[in-house]
């Protein structure tokens, strides 16, 4: 069973399911994306994606028409895998059609970007063996892109990358919720603190260019929510 936690474009808020590996994500329609399948590799108890994502998923398979192989969606920070602002860790992205012919995923590639459902679609020149779409959203915190600016009030997929990352550090957020609330808000200030950031609680390009890179791939920890 997976704790799925799912931001909510239309009201800003998050929501919480529990599906069996066998079921369907939550807003996927006719079943055409299981929870095994978004969960990939990752052996996490808790993934989390937004709605957005899972109606844009829907779009694309049907204008597809047929089965779309997931090899990678989502991963944690702290099992790496990707770079180190990857939308793979917000839950956004979908990297498919690894066992297609390289005829039909060159198709594929080509439905995908023809059908402006996506925010990106990876060009094929950066993708020989697979097609990469996401659903991010957001101003990127740092001019070369990346997540979003994120601060006290902030609600989303992105602030439970940033709080999966303190837990994992060891700076408690009271939780892993996506609500960037008080403790979240005090842990980033200790954190910036300790490591000689600027110290004004909100998770910008600096701070989420620490985090990442403390935090990418080293493993869970004892003090990792999960």
């Amino acid at each position: 069973m997976a704790r799925i936690l799912v931001f909510n474009n239309d009201t800003d808020m998050m929501e919480s399911y529990t599906r069996a590996e066998s079921d369907p994500m939550p807003y996927n329609t006719n079943g055409t994306l299981k929870v095994r399948e978004f969960r990939g590799s990752s052996k996490s108890n808790i993934l989390w994606t937004t709605k957005r994502t899972m109606q844009s998923w829907n779009s694309q398979r049907y204008i597809w028409g047929g089965p779309i192989p997931v090899g990678f969606a989502f991963k944690r920070p702290y099992e790496g895998g990707h770079g180190t602002q990857s939308q793979h860790y917000a839950g956004v992205a979908f990297d498919v059609g690894q066992t297609l012919s390289p005829a039909r995923r060159k198709a594929l590639w080509n439905s995908a970007n023809s059908s402006k459902i996506w925010s990106y679609v990876e060009p094929i020149s950066l993708t020989p063996t697979w097609v990469h779409f996401d659903k991010r959203f957001g101003t990127p915190a740092c001019a070369t892109g990346g997540f979003p600016l994120l601060k006290r009030g902030s609600v989303s997929n992105y602030v439970c990358i940033a709080q999966d990352d303190l837990n994992t550090l060891g700076y408690t957020t009271g939780g892993l919720d996506g609500i960037f609330g008080g403790r979240t808000d005090q842990a980033v200030r200790n954190y910036q603190a300790k490591v000689g950031l600027s110290v004004d609680g909100i998770v910008g390009c600096n701070t989420w260019r620490s985090l990442q890179e403390a935090v990418v791939g080293i493993g869970a920890t004892s003090t990792t929510i999960n």
